[in-house]
């Protein structure tokens, strides 16, 4: 099938894609669940938490009884410890700064969207990537519905004044698959971040990477007149 797309822009995933987060998640998660007396789970478990925003991350940690309402005092505990952590055990993926300057120097545009609170994701893109300049960086908001809701995509769209179909989303979820499907933009799925291979092809991403330098060769190759949908299992 032929898409006749021009990519223009490229929205990042942060966690599991952008950057490694998870040792500093799991620290901040088993600190608060210890200093509570509940039980604490190991990094393998915690990976399987992530990516819904912070209160699911919290509400899968908690014990099973726990009510809303302490499950809601547990996360405001959890943001608080990872508020003034989250530096220790948070790193950039091997490759991925050099691959922004890229992009950038392709005349790629570079945005993030991440169900991280927005906070977490300005500090953490400032911090991590202090020589690369997003267009736009965008994590969870009071009242903005989350991934794969595709509200939070179309918005970056709008700010960066294309269209939908001219801009491609990479993640590591079958979350951020459904968001790039939602808002008719480009899938491309990483396979070293925290998601299942597996679950990830299921979804039928129009790429699959196993390194972040594929990335450019990908964006370059769908910048032409037009490209040939690849399957799940291509690699580029």
């Amino acid at each position: 099938m032929m898409l006749a797309r021009v990519i223009r822009a490229i929205i990042f995933d942060l966690d599991g894609t952008l950057v490694n987060s998870l040792p500093g998640i799991a620290a901040s998660l088993n600190r608060v669940l210890d200093n509570n007396g509940l039980p604490t789970h190991p990094e393998s478990a915690v990976r399987r938490f992530i990516g819904n925003g912070i209160l699911k991350l919290v509400e899968r940690g908690a014990p099973d009884h726990f009510r809303a309402a302490q499950v809601q005092q547990l996360t405001e505990a959890v943001a608080a410890d990872y508020a003034s952590s989250w530096q220790q055990g948070t790193t950039p993926y091997p490759g991925v700064a050099e691959v922004l300057r890229t992009l950038l120097a392709q005349g790629t545009g570079i945005a993030v969207l991440s169900n991280k609170p927005d906070v977490f994701c300005q500090h953490m893109t400032d911090f991590l990537f202090p020589d690369v300049t997003f267009s736009s960086v965008v994590g969870q908001r009071e009242g903005v519905p989350v991934k794969p809701d595709p509200a939070g995509a179309l918005e970056v769209a709008r700010s960066l004044h294309l269209d939908p179909g001219e801009i491609a989303f990479v993640g590591d979820s079958t979350i951020d698959l459904a968001t790039a499907h939602n808002a008719a933009m480009t899938s491309v799925a990483v396979s070293w971040g925290y998601h299942d291979l597996p679950a990830l092809r299921s979804a039928s991403p129009d790429h699959l990477i196993e390194h972040i330098s594929q990335l450019p060769a990908i964006i370059k190759l769908n910048s032409a007149a037009g490209f040939t949908k690849t399957n799940a299992n291509s690699k580029l």
